[in-house]
Parts: structure tokens; C-alpha cells; sequence
């Protein structure tokens, strides 16, 4: 048990250490306002005030733990050894920066109250990210500040029994399209084949007659791999079904096609099943509600866990109605157009509601790189999106993270788009 004193506890102070040393390097705290208990106290301790008891390991705060709502603070960065660092604390401190508010400012997307411009899909972009700016995007770095303060623990206090995580990984498949010709409709059969033909496209038009007509697989029916894929590496995979209505940005087969919902239950009975909420759901809670019925509905359990379509995210409105519906877990926290850490961290945390200043019930898994992201964003090539791939789940693995990596059911289609992706894959969740 590690002894935090400080002038006063509050719900980001309580919030903040707890995930920093509980949920990243397993030693569970408590904190006393008391001077004479923390001076009596034998075991490992630290002091996070504005000034030192004595010559004990010691944090200088900043002022973020102890403000409520959104204020504006410098945030330039400064070094930490080989690390960047902002909120400096002065040559009094153990280390030279309030590692806690930072972290705080990172996991919370504190930034991301701020006035901002938004895409064209309403989102914060990754060019604003503070991470961005300064190219600390792909580290976790809220993980690697934690485990070089761990070495300084270990020093001061070389008797504690320190516990190490273990390293995870999760697969995380977006199902917008399951089927690219099969169980469309006979409109948009039939509305298909003409731009197939109008464009020139024979090729297309001629897989597309032979897989309504069962002579062909449906390219994107790629389930039996995945399936496979997971049960060979014992991977943790959770698929996202999207099962909104027809739109310009959802287009997917209609959530009432008997073989889709076969295809949804077939899934659910070998592998976790996560709702891809539909596009126009961003702010429109009636659809979130009905969305997430539909799919219960199917699989006949309830949802858990959820992405939002486009990735697209406010905060904390979305998150707030997320939590409305009981849903546990969100893996929407990325970037599009760039690969890496949103949120700064590798790490599954409760999301933090700066608007009533607690800790939610939502767990956010943050993913580090998307298929899509490396393919069309990023423009990397296939040996270049591998590595870019193994960098970042190397990263993970040095601070014993968690490695969460999205991919599309087409992705393994092995088309001429996608040609060689399957092998991707499979040594990205290796």
C-alpha cells in the first residue's frame, strides 16, 4: 500500500492516482490530509502538495487536480530525461513535473473542451491534439511516464513487492458491410449492377451476378477466418455490427434480412458481439436507445460494449449518452487520420465527466491503429503498414499495455485493394 498525502482529496485527485498506480502499476494507495499519520506511517509514501514535509519523495501539484470545470493552462513542453513533459514543478520536486495533472490533462481529453474547429464530421481532429503537435501521438505516454516513476519508487522504496502486469491484445472488427453483393434488396441488386456497368466496371458486374447466385462466396464473408484467426491465437476479439438504417454513411445490409441476422447470431455464439452505433446517432439519443434494442434484440443479451461509426465522438456528450443506455465499454477513443494514442495512454480507464467532475462507470478502451487509418489516411503500403503496426504494438509491449488494433471484415477479402492483408493481420494478433 503506497501512502499519498496531500492538502485535500478531490474527485480528480482520488480519479487520477488510482488508475496511475492501481490500474498501470498494480500498487493500490490511500491518502491522508494528516501530517502525523502520513510521518507515522513506515511503508512507501509520497507527498503531493506545494511544498515538502521533510526529505521525503515529493511532488510538487499543480493546480488542475484541485480546479473544477475547464480552465486554460500552459501546457509548452519541457524534457523529462528522453520523455516530453509539461506542468513543471521546480527543483524542490522528486521529479520536474506534476506527472499526476498531466496525465489527468491526457486520460480526460481535457483538451477537448476547449473551443476548436471541427471536421466535416463534427470531430476533434487530430491536428489540434497537443500530442500531435509536439509528436508524442504514438507513444502511450501517460504509461511510460508511470514506469520511469516506477524505477524512482523502486529506488527510494526497494522493499515493496512490486507486481508487474501482463501484456494484452485485443482485435476489435468493424462490420459496416458484411456482405458487398449478397442480401441487399433487389434495388440496390439491381442499382449496383447498373453503376457496375455504366462505370465500366465488368469485372464487378460479372462477381456481383455470380455471387447473388450462389456460384461465388460474398468476398466480404470473411467471418469463418476471423473466427479461425481467433481461435488459433486465442485472441480476444469483439466484432461491432452496424444495424442502423440505410444512409449516405451506413450501408449495411437492412438489420431485418433474415440471413444478416443469422450471420450476427452465428458470430455471437463463438465470440463477443459490440454494437457499431450508425452515423447520425452522434447526437440523437432515441437512435442510440433503438439502436441498441435492435441488436439485444438479435443476439437476445444485452449489449456491453460499443464504437461509434466514423469515430465520431464529443465530448462528454457522447460519452454521457453511452452511459444513459448502461453501456460498460466504448473502443472509439483513435484518431482517423493518423495512427496512435488519443488519449496518451495504452491503458482501459473510466472516462471522466469534467462536467460533474466524477468518474463514470464507462471503461474506454483506446486502440492505438486502425486498418483504414494505414491504408487510406496514412497512405503507408502494405510492408509499411506492418511496421508501422509492430511499432506501435512494441510500444505497448515495453509498458505492458494493452494493444487494441481495428480492423473491417473487408479488410481480409484479399481483393486488389486489400491484397495481402489477411497475412496483416494475422501478424498483427500473433
Amino acid at each position: 500500500m503506497l501512502l499519498i498525502y496531500t492538502y485535500k482529496i478531490t474527485p480528480r485527485l482520488n480519479y487520477i492516482f488510482k488508475h496511475f498506480f492501481g490500474r498501470i502499476l498494480k500498487i493500490p494507495v490511500t491518502f491522508t490530509t494528516k501530517v502525523d499519520e502520513f510521518v507515522a506511517h513506515n511503508g512507501p509514501k509520497i507527498t503531493y502538495s506545494k511544498a515538502p514535509l521533510g526529505s521525503e519523495f515529493f511532488i510538487r501539484s499543480h493546480d488542475l487536480l484541485f480546479e473544477q470545470g475547464i480552465n486554460d493552462i500552459d501546457t509548452t513542453i519541457y524534457q523529462w530525461g528522453d520523455v516530453p513533459c509539461f506542468f513543471p514543478a521546480g527543483e524542490s520536486s522528486t521529479i520536474p513535473f506534476d506527472i499526476f495533472a498531466a496525465s489527468f490533462y491526457l486520460i480526460s481529453r481535457y483538451e477537448e473542451y476547449f473551443p476548436h474547429v471541427r471536421d466535416v464530421h463534427e470531430r476533434f481532429t487530430v491536428a489540434e491534439s497537443l500530442a500531435f503537435k509536439n509528436g508524442f501521438l504514438e507513444k502511450p505516454m501517460v504509461d511510460i511516464w508511470a514506469f520511469k516513476f516506477l524505477e524512482l519508487l523502486k529506488i527510494k522504496f526497494p522493499n515493496y513487492n512490486y507486481v508487474a502486469r501482463e501484456f494484452k491484445s485485443i482485435s476489435a472488427i468493424n462490420v459496416n458491410v458484411a456482405f458487398i453483393y449478397k442480401h441487399k434488396g433487389f434495388v440496390r441488386t439491381v442499382g449496383g449492377s447498373l453503376r457496375d456497368l455504366l462505370s465500366l466496371q465488368f469485372i464487378h458486374f460479372r462477381n456481383r451476378i455470380l455471387t447473388v447466385l450462389n456460384f461465388k462466396e460474398d468476398p466480404y464473408n470473411t467471418f469463418s477466418t476471423l473466427l479461425k484467426i481467433k481461435n488459433e491465437f486465442k485472441l480476444d476479439t469483439i466484432f461491432f455490427f452496424l444495424i442502423g438504417n440505410y444512409t449516405t454513411f451506413d450501408k449495411n445490409v437492412s438489420s431485418s434480412n433474415i440471413n444478416f441476422k443469422s450471420l450476427i447470431k452465428s458470430v455471437a455464439d463463438y465470440s463477443k458481439v459490440g454494437l457499431l452505433f450508425s452515423y447520425f446517432t452522434f447526437d440523437d439519443a432515441v437512435m442510440l436507445k433503438k439502436e441498441k434494442l435492435r441488436l439485444e434484440n438479435i443476439i437476445n443479451r444485452p449489449i456491453t460494449c460499443s464504437r461509434q461509426h466514423y469515430l465520431r465522438l464529443s465530448l462528454p456528450e457522447t460519452y454521457q449518452n453511452l452511459i444513459d443506455l448502461d453501456l460498460k465499454e466504448d473502443y472509439t477513443m483513435g484518431f482517423e487520420k493518423s495512427a496512435g494514442f488519443r488519449a496518451s495512454t495504452c491503458t482501459p480507464f473510466y472516462f471522466y465527466d469534467i462536467d460533474f467532475e466524477s468518474q463514470t462507470p464507462l471503461k474506454i478502451f483506446p486502440y492505438a491503429v486502425m486498418d483504414i487509418t494505414l491504408k487510406e489516411h496514412m497512405e503507408l503500403s502494405n510492408a509499411e503498414s506492418l511496421a508501422k503496426i509492430l511499432e506501435l504494438k512494441n510500444e505497448v509491449q515495453k509498458v505492458n499495455g494493452t494493444f487494441i488494433s481495428v480492423f473491417h471484415n473487408d479488410t481480409l477479402c484479399e481483393n486488389e485493394y486489400w491484397n495481402g492483408w489477411t497475412n496483416i493481420y494475422r501478424a498483427t494478433v500473433i
